[in-house]
């Protein structure tokens, strides 16, 4: 994989870019490696005194196919070690062009309302879950793969603090490391848990007015304040709960209640800047449904992988918001 540098105006884009892109490797593997490793053969069977009972099998333990593995592995390694190394090159050499100063921390909690730190999770949280996936579809044994690529989400985006470190603008960040690993923590605990995932954290964005009072940060083109517009997206985490209830349960498994979290006139981190231009950003709490593409019955291994992808984005759907501003807020529709 090569990623496309040229529209990322910032290292904050780039670590987006990159959890989308570590999805969308999944596109070119078989669909087998986007499975449940759930027991084929759990289910509702006749119980011995009469009537129904549920068995649940033990987890399925995949063989390592010496072939596949011998095959595929060595391009998953090799294209992400080059295309990662060039990325990162690409970044140093094109982003981070001024003055370097030794390597220095900077306490970054308290601006944007977090939202940041949010993005930093969905991202090592998709980008390990597509490095497990990846393994398994190169043949590597399930536990293997899990514990192998669980914490690829970490090491991809935790380098960029070294970069931002020696800058004398920003500065390495260790909340920006806290969620990056509890991104990757996040997938590991529940394949360990469940051997699946079952509360699959998401995004969605809209756009704003906010992007125009200052493009140079928050975006120029609908593409960067895609990236880089902090007003505009919305981080989500949606719970199959269908996976909890009895296998009889009628409950759609594809519809799923999700919690969201966002924030709204965020121009600048000073709060003066922002009371200047008459804003105040403040926080809000969202409460809706998705849909988890990954559910939905299909024979077609394009359309599985195409589901793949698209379950790290969070469907248009109505929702409820509250906000300090305006407390209860009915929508419609909101993405």
């Amino acid at each position: 994989m090569l990623f496309p540098f040229f529209c990322l105006p910032s290292a904050q884009g780039f670590r987006r870019w990159v959890g989308v892109a570590a999805c969308s490797l999944l596109l070119s593997a078989p669909a087998e490696a986007q499975v449940s490793l759930a027991a084929p053969d759990s289910g509702w069977v006749d119980a011995p005194t009469g009537g129904k009972e549920f068995k649940q099998s033990s987890p399925v333990q995949s063989r390592p196919d010496t072939s596949r593995l011998s095959q595929r592995l060595p391009v998953l390694a090799g294209g992400l070690a080059v295309s990662y190394s060039a990325t990162l090159y690409l970044l140093s050499k094109s982003w981070y062009t001024g003055e370097r100063t030794r390597l220095h921390w900077f306490n970054d909690l308290p601006e944007w309302k977090q939202m940041d730190k949010a993005g930093h999770f969905w991202g090592a949280f998709h980008e390990s879950r597509g490095a497990v996936d990846m393994l398994r579809w190169a043949g590597v044994p399930d536990r293997k793969a899990l514990w192998y690529g669980g914490f690829v989400g970490f090491l991809l985006q935790s380098p960029i603090e070294l970069l931002d470190g020696r800058d004398p603008q920003y500065g390495a960040s260790a909340t920006d490391l806290a969620a990056n690993f509890l991104g990757s923590v996040g997938l590991v605990g529940q394949q360990l848990a469940w051997n699946e995932v079952r509360i699959m954290p998401k995004y969605s964005f809209h756009k704003t007015r906010y992007a125009g009072l200052r493009p140079n940060v928050l975006g120029k083109s609908l593409g960067e304040q895609y990236l880089k517009d902090y007003n505009g997206q919305t981080y989500w985490l949606c719970v199959d709960i269908g996976a909890w209830l009895p296998a009889a349960s009628r409950w759609p498994r594809w519809l799923q209640p999700a919690v969201g979290y966002g924030a709204q006139q965020m121009v600048y981190n000073d709060q003066d800047a922002n009371a200047a231009l008459g804003l105040s950003p403040y926080r809000q709490y969202y409460l809706s449904l998705d849909v988890d593409l990954r559910h939905i019955p299909t024979r077609s291994k394009l359309l599985k992988r195409v589901f793949y992808v698209a379950s790290i984005f969070h469907l248009p759907a109505p929702a409820l918001e509250w906000n300090s501003r305006r407390g209860l807020v009915a929508h419609g529709l909101y993405y």
